[in-house]
């Protein structure tokens, strides 16, 4: 029989169900398993937090590490109209989960001081790495270069807000932090202008801006940098002592 002769439907609707291929190569690859990898440690390690824990099961924990891992990944793909990489690739779930169970024991029983420190550490060494693959997803699918920093940013921060809301509590893109979406997209600009006027060695420009957004991420964690507040005016409202309102 003359394959030819049926259509396209029936041989899509016969495609075999298979595995999908794992894939550890490869520039754009090896670099989002890394940021994927070490967010998913984050995430495991975040939910154990006395601000974020609200009794979690050891699944649902494994869970928040999926969505810290691959969320920020996800969400950049769909925003270009690309299947995520994590659907097409098994590498991600299977380094997440690992990275999730690391988490887990280390939140468990090691001391507070300890669990913050490489939290931070480990948060301050991930986000350059989303915020680079955001950057040089933007320039593949031809964004301006507004889009590719809209990426850069978007890629780290989206599985923390995941995490963020379904635990409760307001997202830190919001609250005063160490400069966190303002790191994201220092990154991403300095990635994008090393391309663009330095070099296009992709490992060159990666070395470059996560050079630069692990430096200054530390610095602002070890310093105490933190975005201003707005500046507060005192108001008198019935039934309340005081309350402090932004000054317009």
């Amino acid at each position: 029989m003359d394959i030819s002769m049926i259509p396209d439907t029936v041989l899509a609707a016969t495609n075999p169900v298979h595995w999908g291929g794992f894939k550890w190569y490869g520039n754009f690859t090896t670099i989002d398993l890394i940021a994927a990898t070490t967010n998913a440690f984050n995430g495991a390690m975040l939910v154990r937090e006395p601000s974020h824990y609200r009794k979690y099961s050891i699944v649902g924990i494994l869970l928040f590490a999926i969505l810290g891992g691959i969320g920020g990944g996800v969400t950049r793909d769909v925003l270009v109209s690309d299947v995520p990489a994590a659907l097409q690739n098994p590498a991600y779930l299977t380094l997440c989960i690992l990275a999730g169970i690391a988490g887990y024991l280390i939140a468990f029983d090691r001391e507070e001081r300890f669990r913050h420190g490489t939290f931070q550490i480990l948060t301050a060494f991930s986000l350059p790495w989303y915020a680079i693959v955001g950057a040089q997803k933007g320039v593949d699918v031809g964004l301006p270069v507004w889009g590719c920093l809209m990426l850069a940013v978007v890629g780290p921060t989206a599985g923390r807000w995941f995490i963020d809301v379904c635990s409760g509590v307001t997202p830190k893109h919001f609250v005063q932090s160490e400069w966190w979406t303002t790191i994201a997209f220092l990154t991403g600009l300095v990635w994008i202008l090393t391309y663009s006027f330095v070099t296009s060695n992709t490992w060159v420009c990666a070395g470059v801006a996560f050079l630069v957004g692990f430096t200054v991420r530390l610095l602002a964690i070890t310093r105490k940098w933190e975005e201003p507040l707005p500046k507060h005016m005192v108001v008198d409202v019935p039934g309340d002592d005081e309350l402090r309102l932004p000054r317009l």
